[in-house]
């Protein structure tokens, strides 16, 4: 796996030499696009948007759009002089508690792994990291951008994080939300109950890309001239109109036990007890009668 970037992780006055290499591997299905009479690959060209006429790679400029049709146009040597001093270093410049950051504001993992020679302290950090439960919080430039990284713990694994900046981020409360004043305790209380019966350790390969899978399956039986028959999974289909939410978690509740999938709560220890004590009246009753005729 080669390296993305090259340098050394900072804290204090310790310096490790490591390595920037990818944590994720690319998942997409990628199509050209096609002639319908030949299967010829489709080219595109750089055209005029007045004229219509081919523009060469020469003649052709970054432009700012700052209002409808007007542009302000940005060179090479602006884009120099925007760029900040390039480094070899990613400098930790605060430690935080990884409860407190909000999940939106990371992005893409790396893995960071130690050069030679900063196996011990890389170790060191990563411990540090890991008793802490902390993130290490700095900027990195790759390919010729400003980043802001966060250094987490995975595993044995330091891994480097590109963050987004704040601004990156829209505010909920510019959103319409509904508030919690609309939900009564009751309807709380069976929500919860249907949570805690689906509750399950996670388990990150039990999840799949089915459209994926169908599109690969359809792909391959092309390529041998076979029609593959996609069976829709069984179940019935989903109601989209507006119910009662009491209504909705009871039917959930109810089709859980049926199932045998939800845990026991207070409410079917209860039934269980009802069932018992009818079953010992009934008993009862059997014993007086056969008294009673004896």
């Amino acid at each position: 796996m080669a390296s993305i970037w090259k340098g050394s992780l900072s804290f204090g006055l310790v310096s490790i030499p490591v390595e920037v290499r990818t944590a994720i591997q690319g998942d997409h299905i990628s199509f050209r696009m096609l002639h319908d009479e030949d299967l010829a690959p489709i080219k595109y060209e750089r055209v005029s948007s007045t004229s219509g006429d081919p523009v060469p790679w020469g003649e052709i400029v970054k432009g700012y759009e700052y209002a409808k049709g007007k542009f302000v146009v940005i060179t090479d040597e602006d884009f120099k002089t925007a760029a900040v001093e390039s480094s070899k270093t990613l400098e930790i410049v605060d430690f935080v508690k990884e409860a407190e950051i909000d999940p939106r504001y990371f992005e893409t993992p790396y893995f960071l792994v130690p050069s030679k020679g900063g196996e011990k302290a890389y170790a060191l950090l990563r411990e540090a990291i890991r008793k802490t439960g902390s993130v290490g919080i700095g900027k990195i430039i790759m390919r010729q951008k400003q980043h802001l990284a966060g250094i987490r713990v995975v595993d044995d694994a330091l891994i480097l994080e590109i963050m987004r900046f704040a601004d990156e981020l829209i505010d909920p409360e510019t959103l319409s939300l509904p508030s919690s004043s609309l939900v009564r305790p009751q309807e709380l209380r069976m929500a919860e109950q249907l949570v805690t019966s689906l509750a399950e350790a996670f388990d990150p390969a039990k999840y799949t890309d089915e459209y994926r899978n169908n599109l690969m399956r359809l792909i391959h039986g092309k390529m041998k001239g076979k029609k593959v028959n996609l069976k829709a999974e069984p179940g019935a289909a989903r109601d989209t109109q507006v119910i009662d939410l009491m209504t909705r978690l009871r039917e959930s509740l109810d089709g859980g036990k049926k199932k045998g999938s939800v845990r026991s709560g207070p409410t079917a220890a209860a039934s269980r007890e009802r069932k018992s004590a009818s079953k010992t009246r009934a008993a009862k009753a059997v014993k007086r009668a056969k008294r009673k005729s004896a």
